[in-house]
């Protein structure tokens, strides 16, 4: 028996194909959160000053030590809630958007929101918490993909991609904090 399939035939069993890994997207999960976490040889107030601040953060910023020409541009003020800069990495590879410091509770925790366009709005924290060796900072980020297919399978290696970042940014910290 001879098959023939025509063109029209193809095109079927692609949609159907495109239509399963479609539906499949959506068991995946919506929500995604990003963790690391260091000991920094410094007190949280340290630290906290910092994190707190649109010019400190740039101190330990991970994308600036893979981008020296990323563009910064601060609003708001220096410091606290409403402190926050635009970014625009090299040819849009390091992203380009905003981050404003929306939350703080002093020496403890600093709350940033990122707007990255129609990539997504994720929520970054960092909580510090004194220990015997200085201070462990936990570096964490929450994105919400929501009903898009696409950002749940990035969510997939959302861990891998943000957790280098963060390592490299707690390094930076490690090194911004010593220098001081």
């Amino acid at each position: 028996m001879e098959h023939n399939m025509n063109i029209s035939s193809y095109l079927v069993i692609a949609a159907g194909v495109i239509g399963t890994l479609g539906l499949l997207a959506f068991t995946l999960p919506q929500k995604v959160h990003v963790e690391r976490e260091a000991i920094i040889q410094a007190e949280p107030e340290e630290i906290f000053v910092l994190a707190s601040s649109n010019k400190g953060f740039q101190a330990f910023n991970p994308y600036k030590s893979i981008d020296p020409d990323l563009k910064i541009e601060f609003f708001g003020p220096e410091v606290g809630v409403g402190s926050g800069f635009h970014f625009d990495g090299k040819d849009g590879k390091d992203g380009k958007g905003t981050q404003t410091i929306s939350s703080l509770e002093a020496n403890q925790s600093v709350t940033m929101q990122i707007d990255l366009g129609a990539k997504g709005a994720p929520t970054q924290t960092f909580n510090f918490h004194k220990v015997p060796a200085g201070t462990r900072v936990v570096w964490g980020l929450d994105a919400d993909f929501g009903n898009n297919p696409i950002g749940r399978i990035i969510g997939l290696f959302m861990d891998k991609m943000m957790g280098e970042t963060f390592e490299r940014g707690l390094k930076n910290l490690s090194v911004a904090v010593a220098s001081k």
